[in-house]
């Protein structure tokens, strides 16, 4: 439980930049206060859950300690309070104080599903992190997709999660600075972005200022000092404004409270860094809020603002009506306010404010309100639809660097909202085209699509979208209808990405089988064989079973995409059959065609005059059947092969008496090496999708160097193994269709 310290001359620099991070959680009888506070928003819950989970973690964290030198149920008491000022019940709270007692103190998941329900133990094992040692460098991937996994059944699995990152992150200032460094880049990255779609604003914000005091600690307390030296001038201008709205709401017989907006320095840095803007601007926009006790009452104070200042053009957002992805609501509008200063007013029902700060928490406290203290986890889900959109792309990424990756663009990236022609709204990515839409509304629709219309006018499917729009797609009727290789052009969002993909891998798997089923029987066909009687015995599921294949499909497919030959299988299933059947004997397979004298190794080469010589294929050219090869006579090593092209072979021609003539001859048990070359433009991915798509296709990769320019052009060489050399076309066009791929083709020299 112990790590390396900070040296004391960077806890000394840091504890004066930045004193949030090195907070300390005070004992002040903090099982009495944190019941105290669930039952403020759960007065009729089972309070006793949460005294029998303290009982359960106290005794099983006795010893340890956090390396701030607290003991360490302060963390899980911590976090518990944290989740309980957020109003979640008992369960949650319960599973909070159990979160780390699995995964730190070695207490089973049986004996906590045992004493407080399988719904806890649920909870407790959706935030449980997976054993480093046994899934090495993916770990943390996994750990992070199996809290996807179990968020998509229980919202509150990621609710505990964020309220542990955000205690730890408060106390990232008595870690090795290199991890915290870490685990900061990672909560900016991932885990406060998810708090942003679950719309909890107070986590998100303090999740933000602590990840960016740690990445940047002296542009913390510069931004923090500056802000400081602002605040008495700000707050008399705030002051002024609030008196003016205060009026207004007065005249207007409106209960209400308006309030000035706290800056959130990171918000201040990204403003400063991102779009370039001088302290004084950002920090002179002044920010008010509005609360008052219904949606007419909001659009009343909205209209007496713009008649005592006049709105800025183009400022004005109703998020009442169309509601944010995190389900936020509110009236936002910029005016001149006094002085010419520009003003940011929002105004909210005291509902849509708690919404706005708790977010899903909030939403979840309704959701128990109306079924009688029981949450209903698929009315939340059927709100907040990209849960479900998460949790399908995640079940379709195998890579833990792609899902990764997949992530931090999915929960990070900005949204547009368009809208069916029924008035549905679907959130898409921003820079969506109406393909992205037709897989956002199903599956079967982004498939078939065939056009669009966009607010009542035909455009391309790759037009792109803007919030607002109303999109129509249109079909096709044809059951064989399917979508276009081009789509992966263009599409923004992971899961058309995804879609699309699958339905070729599956269209190809398909054709694969059909080709290989029909390979078998032509051939049984061509020999004689009785083919009912071998077709019929399961002796292709134990021949699949022998050559590491999942099923017959997967045979029949390997054979199609010419991994196996035709020829190997069918000794192999009549070997099987022979062996079983003892009442009709022995099948007799006759001879493949080919007659000729045994050979040494297996390179599939002839040597004019000598079949017994060794013979190997040059590494220099790598030689496959097809390709014009001269052989010459080495001293000790038989002869060598090389491509008739090579440029070794200008050399070897000054010793003309060593040239000897081969020919190609290749047997089901030929190997041959082949050297490709990918050349696409540098994205994050690129690798593991191109190793993706070879290992799809049953190479046996040997090497691979990979190696990216000063423009950003990544070019990849591989060596792999190949049987049947007709199967390379097949590869190289897959390799072809890999998104930024611009160029593969074979290397014939090194």
């Amino acid at each position: 439980m112990t790590e390396t310290v900070p040296s004391a001359a960077q806890t000394s620099s840091l504890r004066r930049l930045v004193p949030r991070i090195f907070s300390r959680s005070a004992r002040r009888d903090d099982v009495e206060q944190l019941i105290r506070t669930v039952r403020t928003h759960h007065p009729k819950g089972d309070l006793s859950i949460i005294e029998r989970a303290y009982t359960v973690a106290d005794k099983a964290h006795a010893g340890q300690t956090r390396q701030s030198g607290e003991p360490y149920i302060t963390h899980p008491l911590a976090v518990a309070q944290i989740l309980a000022d957020l109003g979640l019940g008992p369960k949650a709270i319960a599973a909070a104080l159990l979160h780390d007692t699995v995964e730190d103190t070695g207490y089973p998941l049986d004996a906590i599903a045992a004493e407080f329900g399988d719904e806890v133990a649920m909870l407790v094992d959706g935030v449980t992190k997976l054993d480093k040692v046994k899934y090495g460098e993916s770990a943390q991937a996994e750990t992070v997709r199996k809290m996807i996994v179990a968020m998509s059944k229980d919202i509150r699995v990621l609710v505990i999660k964020l309220a542990d990152r955000l205690h730890n992150a408060r106390t990232w200032g008595f870690v090795p600075p290199e991890k915290a460094q870490k685990k900061a880049t990672e909560t900016l990255e991932i885990y406060a972005p998810l708090a942003h779609r679950l719309g909890i604003q107070t986590i998100k914000s303090e999740l933000e200022d602590l990840s960016f005091a740690v990445l940047h600690p002296k542009l913390y307390a510069e931004i923090d000092s500056l802000v400081k030296q602002r605040t008495p001038q700000r707050e008399q201008y705030v002051q002024s404004v609030i008196e003016a709205v205060d009026a207004d709401l007065r005249e207007l017989r409106i209960r209400g409270r308006v309030m000035g907006r706290p800056k959130q320095l990171y918000s201040v840095y990204q403003k400063m860094v991102v779009r370039g803007r001088e302290f004084d601007d950002i920090y002179d926009l002044i920010g008010i809020r509005v609360l008052v006790g219904s949606v007419r009452d909001c659009y009343a104070v909205l209209g007496a603002i713009h008649a005592r200042w006049t709105p800025l053009p183009g400022r004005f957002k109703d998020y009442i009506a169309t509601p944010k992805f995190n389900l936020y609501q509110s009236l936002h509008t910029t005016v001149i306010g006094p002085g010419g200063r520009t003003v940011e007013i929002q105004i909210r029902t005291n509902e849509m404010h708690q919404q706005a700060e708790y977010g899903v928490a909030a939403h979840w406290k309704y959701k128990e309100r109306m079924n009688g203290g029981k949450a209903d986890p698929k009315a939340l889900d059927t709100d907040m639809a990209w849960l479900a959109h998460i949790s399908d792309w995640q079940a379709e990424t195998a890579d833990p660097g792609e899902f990764l990756d997949s992530l931090r663009f999915e929960i990070g990236a900005k949204e547009v909202y368009v809208f069916t022609p029924k008035g549905r709204v679907i959130g898409l990515p921003a820079g969506a085209t109406p393909v992205d839409f037709a897989y956002a509304v199903h599956t079967e629709i982004g498939h078939r699509t065939m056009g669009a219309k966009v607010n009542g006018r035909l455009v391309p499917l790759e037009s792109e979208l803007k919030s607002g729009d109303v999109v129509e797609v249109f079909t096709s009727k044809n059951p064989d209808a399917g979508p276009s290789q081009d789509w992966l052009g263009f599409v923004k969002s992971t899961r058309a990405r995804n879609k699309i993909r699958g339905w070729f891998t599956k269209e190809r798997r398909e054709e694969a089988i059909e080709q290989g089923k029909e390979a078998i029987a032509r051939a049984m066909r061509r020999q004689n064989l009785p083919l009912q009687r071998l077709m019929s015995q399961d002796s292709f599921a134990e021949v699949a079973q022998q050559l590491r294949y999942d099923d017959v499909s997967a045979l029949y497919a390997a054979v199609g995409e010419g991994h196996v030959s035709t020829q190997s299988v069918i000794e192999k299933v009549t070997a099987l059959v022979s062996a079983n059947d003892t009442t009709t004997g022995p099948i007799d397979l006759p001879p493949i065609g080919r007659t000729r004298a045994p050979r040494g190794g297996d390179s599939g080469v002839l040597v004019r005059g000598a079949p017994d010589i060794l013979v190997k294929l040059a590494k220099c050219c790598t030689p496959v059947p097809g390709d014009e090869i001269v052989g010459f006579v080495t001293r000790g090593s038989g002869v060598s092969v090389h491509r008739s092209d090579c440029t070794n072979v200008q050399s070897l021609k000054s010793d003309p008496d060593r040239l000897i003539e081969v020919s190609w001859a290749p047997t089901t048990k030929s190997v041959f090496l082949v050297q490709i070359q990918v050349e696409a433009l540098d994205r994050s991915g690129l690798l593991s999708d191109v190793t993706r798509v070879l290992s799809e296709h049953h190479v046996n990769i040997l090497s691979a160097t990979v190696s990216t320019t000063n423009d950003r052009l990544a070019l990849s060489r591989f060596v792999f193994e190949m049987g049947d050399i007709v199967h390379l076309d097949r590869v190289l066009n897959a390799v072809r269709r890999i998104d930024a791929v611009y160029d593969v083709y074979r290397v014939t020299s090194s």
